[in-house]
């Protein structure tokens, strides 16, 4: 898959968003070494604590689709998902929450995954590697020496 078509994915997943208090769509795709795809978009709730962002919610689905440690690739965009295509000019990249659970599928498939952060309407795209994103980040592989 090439990089436009995993953010075409990715805009396209921010329109099935549910945001209704912040107005602020995100989707998210997430390409597995075998060239699977999967998406997911952020859902907010009521009770504002209670939301789901994007890269999770694709990461749950990666889960049991292919595996975490089959990530390979991901891609976030976001903006406003009121029309029917994705608006804004402003690259996205995963919140610290989101960063840390890309770093669990990292460590799981042992690789430094590339994040392509695009901006609403797809004419910003910023790449990243988790390693840039998270530095010194705790996971699985820190846990080495627990009982």
């Amino acid at each position: 898959m090439t990089d436009d078509e995993l953010i075409a994915a990715a805009r396209a997943a921010a329109l099935k968003a549910y945001a209704p208090y912040s107005r602020f769509s995100v989707g998210c795709a997430i390409e597995s070494v075998d060239g699977s795809v999967v998406t997911g978009a952020n859902m907010e709730n009521a009770c504002y604590r209670l939301g789901l962002c994007a890269e999770q919610s694709a990461l749950t689905i990666a889960a049991h689709m292919f595996g975490l440690e089959k990530v390979a690739r991901i891609a976030v965009a976001g903006g406003d998902g009121s029309g029917s295509e994705l608006a804004g000019g402003s690259t996205v990249t995963p919140c610290g929450g989101c960063r840390q659970a890309i770093l669990e599928a990292a460590q799981l498939g042992g690789r430094d995954i590339e994040i392509l952060c695009a901006s609403g309407d797809g004419s910003r795209v910023e790449r990243h590697l988790l390693s840039a994103l998270i530095p010194h980040g705790f996971g699985p592989a820190n846990l080495a020496d627990a009982g």
